[in-house]
């Protein structure tokens, strides 16, 4: 046998060694709980036959423990790159059959050098959570190894995308580059986050949970707001993920990709004219309304199960990608809260970081009230909603179908914050409060002392809606740019998108704002 030959086997057995991954046990072992391994979820998140695998042959260099014989294939991560969509993405999935996808030092430098290429390229990164945590026998190079994913997580922030996929545990200091990512998915029953186990909680605290209620997908989907989506399995979750990218552009300094979907940018929706309860306290889903503006009657909402009392997604509007963010009134009547400010506050500034136009459709009463809020830092949270709408520079289009009361009028968007144009239906009511309470405070003494308080209240009342309670006064300013049928709103936002599509504006120079945390 030549010399060249014995080479090319040694290449092929090594290269089916790794491809054995933690042999055929562990394999099976992982795929009667109903999961993908390593290799099959990057298989079916690129387009076919285009993943390149990097750093296949990368193993330990661990002496301790009896760590010195033990060979872990690829070093318990996979890493390449591929397209998906035709477009370039780079990709690590951890293996967690190959001992526990635990991370080291060679594991963690095969995931910083990714990250490092999607930095170069300008192409986006996700990453496949799967592991046990810290290589407990390399000690401080295990985290140092996380330190350094960290630094190109918050490196890469605002330049190119990045998502995470949490298909099984994740737990200590490896929950970090999730939470500094922009997107995570979480598998339902199969995955979790938590800084510390539920063993640790009992023994420090003497508190009994266990795993799903402590850190599991539901958990961190509905209270945390950690993860953005809690989805059925790895594959539902790989094709969120590749669902999600076809609304972003590979890096900052391009444009979201244009996908026609065929729907009319002239459309318009009768359907939209007898939206708005004439009840001015009566809910309606905003989601119906988002669907008959969106091309194609599509939306890929975001964090669906977290402040359902803002909604926030991606639509297409005469096939650009475009990002909502709407009050809901039926849920908590689309109130403000501290939850809901955070939500929309980072959906805004990823928008803003990756050229994605803005809509925003408001219709609330203000902030919610209560000691709760005010002790939790409501007006720290709420802060946060009014800087990233001024801090944004994409194309903002405000819409205001009803109430538009007070501080979280301005906190929506307004054209006092920098909204390029502002549209309101004819329901509009733009007023610092609702009209029984504007009375109550306006007219308490003469309503007190009426032989009649009801009627004079209602009178009142009626006299400050007819004067406030509405978009006329607003327009005069030249608050609200134009006051549009319902029906024909559609085309005026794509319109007022195309007209504002090379925007450019200039910010005072600074290295960055303190944005109150």
């Amino acid at each position: 046998m030549g010399r060249t030959v014995e080479k090319l086997r040694e290449l092929k057995l090594r290269e089916n060694e790794v491809l054995k991954m933690g042999g055929e046990d562990a394999v099976r072992k992982h795929q009667e709980k109903g999961k993908l391994t390593a290799r099959e979820r990057l298989f079916h998140l690129f387009d076919p036959g285009t993943f390149q695998e990097l750093d296949a042959l990368v193993t330990h260099r661990c002496v301790h423990f009896g760590m010195d014989g033990e060979f872990i294939p690829a070093d318990g991560v996979i890493t390449g790159h591929g397209l998906v969509d035709g477009r370039p993405v780079f990709a690590y999935a951890q293996d967690f059959t190959a001992r526990g996808g635990s991370l080291g030092e060679m594991h963690a430098k095969k995931i910083t050098k990714v990250q490092d290429l999607a930095l170069k390229a300008g192409a986006p990164v996700v990453g496949m959570n799967d592991s046990g945590g810290a290589r407990i026998q390399e000690g401080v190079d295990a985290l140092a190894g996380f330190g350094e994913i960290f630094t190109r997580n918050a490196d890469a922030s605002g330049v190119i995308p990045q998502i995470c996929a949490i298909m099984g545990p994740t737990a200590g200091g490896a929950v970090y580059s999730p939470g500094m990512m922009d997107w995570v998915f979480m598998v339902k029953d199969s995955s979790y986050m938590f800084i510390t186990g539920p063993d640790v909680i009992r023994s420090v605290t003497g508190e009994v949970i266990d795993f799903e209620s402590l850190g599991g997908a539901m958990t961190h989907a509905v209270k945390s707001g950690v993860a953005h989506f809690a989805v059925d399995s790895d594959m539902a979750a790989i094709e969120g993920i590749r669902e999600l990218l076809t609304y972003f552009p590979s890096n900052n300094m391009e444009d979201p990709p244009v996908k026609d979907l065929g729907d009319d940018p002239f459309r318009v929706e009768p359907a939209l004219d007898s939206l708005i309860p004439d009840a001015a306290n009566a809910a309606y889903d905003v989601r119906t309304l988002i669907g008959l503006l969106a091309d194609g009657g599509e939306m890929f909402e975001t964090q669906p199960l977290f402040a359902p009392n803002i909604v926030t997604g991606f639509v297409r509007m005469n096939g650009r990608s475009t990002g909502v963010i709407a009050n809901q009134p039926s849920v908590m009547a689309g109130c403000l809260d501290i939850d809901a400010s955070d939500k929309a506050a980072r959906f805004i500034r990823f928008c803003d970081a990756f050229n994605i136009p803005l809509i925003t459709i408001a219709d609330v009463p203000g902030f919610l009230p209560g000691s709760s809020q005010e002790w939790g830092g409501i007006i720290r949270h709420g802060a946060k909603l009014l800087w990233s709408y001024v801090e944004a520079t994409v194309p903002k289009i405000l819409l205001i179908t009803r109430k538009a009361y007070g501080g979280a009028y301005i906190a929506m968007s307004s054209k006092h914050l920098g909204a390029d144009m502002v549209f309101a239906w004819p329901t509009a009511e733009i007023a610092v409060m609702g009209a029984e309470g504007a009375a109550n405070i306006i007219h308490r003494r003469e309503i007190r002392e009426a032989p009649d308080p009801a009627r004079t209240r209602r009178e009142k009342m009626e006299a400050y809606e007819s004067l406030f309670s509405n978009p006329w006064i607003a327009a005069s300013r030249g608050y609200v740019d134009a006051v549009i049928q319902p029906s024909e709103t559609r085309p005026r936002i794509i319109g007022a998108l195309e007209a504002l599509s090379s925007k450019r504006v200039q910010k005072p120079a600074r290295k960055h704002g303190n944005i109150p945390l």
